[in-house]
């Protein structure tokens, strides 16, 4: 009997949504893709910030994601996605990464915005 439950249950395990993004990483560039949108890619070069975003649409769509902003492209990385981890781990090392707003964003359950890392304004002369 308890074997029939275990099928049961096995067979009926849902996919996370995270599960349908496909995410590569290079030297060059960071690329997500899903098979009902458009795939985004940036180049590491041309990165200008990075956000971490909240929002209230979990648990049936993800809910906290790592955006990549580039000159002209970004991407989004849902949390628990193949591949957050190691883009985080990338940009983590940057100079001036603001640790202090992952927390605020971990701990945050509203729609917000969380700057992470911003590319320095070259001096004015």
């Amino acid at each position: 009997m308890m074997n029939m439950f275990q099928q049961f249950f096995k067979k009926r395990k849902r996919k996370c949504p995270e599960d349908d993004y496909i995410v590569t990483i290079t030297d060059t560039f960071v690329r997500v893709e899903h098979p009902e949108m458009k795939s985004q890619v940036v180049l590491w070069q041309s990165l200008n910030e990075i956000l971490l975003i909240n929002t209230d649409e979990g648990p049936w769509f993800p809910d906290v994601w790592l955006c990549l902003i580039g000159n002209n492209s970004q991407c989004f990385i849902p949390q628990g996605a193949k591949g957050f981890e190691t883009v985080y781990e990338i940009v983590s090392k940057y100079n001036g990464f603001q640790f202090e707003n992952v927390g605020k964003s971990m701990a945050c359950t509203n729609n917000a915005k969380f700057i992470l890392w911003k590319k320095a304004e070259p001096p004015s002369e």
